[in-house]
């Protein structure tokens, strides 16, 4: 399997040149450059499959084993996972007839993004191991991890990478735009590679930040830099695992193959929903994909209006939600999807003539704000995708009625993923052999703020009690280790990495 990128300008790079560089050169994202399917008869032979089975399965198909021997790759996934709190891994819960919520939160830092960046990490050490085993001329091969994160990206990234052998790892968060538990996650590892910057400025800001960084071909050689964002493929590939899961789990439980799945995911920079994506290219008999946005909308707007457009206005256009971690203006990953939408929507298309597109809306973008595609594009995209859009007062109203109804704790992204999930069973008058499995990225502990505003009249509930887990007492009083960067510029940035990093001890 060899990896391109969406922009045309870079081909068959192996897995492991796609992971670690993260960012193409030509500015683009790795994708495969085939979508491989299933094996025949995947369905009864991986139909009682751990979570680690099924994730040794499916990433062999897009690692030859020339580069990671399967062995070593099941070894990677047993690692990675030892440190989930649930045996399933990702579980499944009922909480009514039609709507199941499938927990991605617990790993490490109650967060998805564990799923995947615990195996990152892991990707990260297993390569520089084996690079500087083959070294003969006494140079170390070394990782300089550079992220932005909106919250839950950072505390994952961290978890994965503290105290890895000869990386760094620095993340970017926008100053108060986290919340209080998740700053706290991410700035109370106080391991001599972990450094934490927060960024005068929006996510948008930070993530803008590090792809300039990537681009910056002097300064990406010289410290060799890393990505965890959803930018590296290997992120997007992990997390495809758990849509199998989800699937494979509820067969068992509905005892019956006679069922539609549709999946709602709360989507802010369209990772989680595009794993989901390459699953349903690879045979999962996913029926839909929603893709559950807040009031920071361009994704619900692009279905409603053809156009892929900034919001403009105070901020930069972006507004602060409830459901932070998807307050984002533009969404990376989408470009993914674009490049299967312009190679496939185009009878007259191919490989290289899609990159071409891609880099085109891409300039377009980045040029005026904005970029608009065919009816074909957008229909294209309909044949898996719907979209809707939820406000702060339905994140809330959500919170607080599948609690009263089923004593069940939503935090704010997943009450976003229900509430769409229920917008569309009502609208569309889903039957009885439909199902919604609403991922649940967050625990609820991590947004206090909204689930107690929401809750704070509810019967009988107490968030020390009902919620808080035990792993998070006292974190908010922890000694802490932050640089504050006083505006959103890349030479400020560079410079802190400089002074870090030789306050490392590492020279350069």
């Amino acid at each position: 399997m060899k990896y391109r990128s969406t922009r045309g300008q870079v081909k068959d790079y192996t897995f492991e040149e796609a992971v670690m560089t993260g960012l193409a050169p030509d500015g683009g994202l790795f994708i495969p450059q085939s979508i491989p399917q299933l094996p025949a008869n995947w369905q009864q032979n991986w139909s009682n499959y751990t979570f680690q089975q099924l994730a040794t399965e499916i990433l062999s198909l897009y690692i030859d084993e020339s580069e990671i021997p399967r062995e070593d790759l099941k070894n990677l996934v047993e690692k990675s996972y030892s440190t989930f709190r649930s045996k399933d891994v990702t579980p499944v819960a009922k909480v009514h007839d039609g709507l199941h919520v499938l927990e991605l939160f617990h790993g490490p830092t109650f967060a998805f993004k564990d799923v995947a960046l615990q195996f990152v990490g892991n990707l990260f050490e297993y390569f520089l191991e084996r690079r500087n085993r083959k070294e003969t001329n006494g140079q170390t091969h070394r990782l300089t991890v550079v992220g932005a994160t909106s919250g839950d990206t950072g505390s994952a990234a961290i978890y994965g990478l503290r105290n890895k052998k000869n990386v760094s790892v620095f993340i970017l968060h926008p100053n108060g735009r986290v919340s209080p538990i998740q700053e706290a996650q991410m700035t109370t590892v106080l391991d001599a590679n972990v450094h934490n910057f927060s960024v005068e400025g929006t996510f948008d800001d930070c993530q803008d930040i590090v792809k300039t960084l990537f681009g910056n071909k002097e300064f990406n050689d010289r410290h060799h830099l890393g990505a965890v964002n959803s930018i590296n493929w290997a992120r997007i590939l992990a997390q495809t695992v758990y849509y199998f899961q989800a699937y494979f789990s509820l067969l068992r439980t509905l005892n019956t193959s006679d069922v539609k799945f549709n999946f709602s995911v709360p989507t802010g920079n369209f990772g989680d929903v595009l794993a989901g994506y390459y699953a349903y290219r690879m045979g999962l008999p996913a029926n839909k994909l929603l893709i559950a946005t807040n009031e920071n909308d361009i994704l619900y707007r692009f279905f409603a209006s053809h156009a892929y457009e900034k919001q403009t206005g105070p901020e930069g256009g972006v507004k602060a939600t409830l459901s932070p971690a998807m307050d984002i203006l533009v969404s990376s990953n989408f470009e993914r999807l674009l490049w299967y939408l312009a190679r496939e929507s185009d009878s007259e298309s191919n490989d290289d003539k899609a990159g071409e597109t891609v880099a085109g809306w891409m300039q377009e973008l980045k040029q005026n704000g904005v970029f608009r595609v065919s009816d074909q594009v957008v229909l294209k995209a309909r044949e898996i995708f719907d979209a809707a859009r939820v406000t702060d007062k339905e994140t809330l109203d959500t919170i607080r009625d599948f609690y009263d109804k089923y004593h069940y704790v939503l935090d704010p992204h997943t009450s976003v993923g229900v509430h769409a999930a229920e917008q569309i069973m009502k609208r569309d008058n889903v039957k009885t052999n439909e199902v919604f499995i609403c991922l649940a990225t967050a625990h609820p502990a991590k947004f206090s703020e909204a689930v107690e505003e929401s809750l704070k009249t509810a019967s009988g509930f107490d968030f020390g009690k009902d919620v808080l887990p035990t792993e998070f007492h006292g974190l908010l009083e922890k000694e802490r280790r932050v640089t504050y960067i006083e505006r959103a510029d890349p030479k400020l940035v560079m410079n802190a990495i400089e002074k870090e990093l030789h306050d490392e001890g590492i020279s350069f």
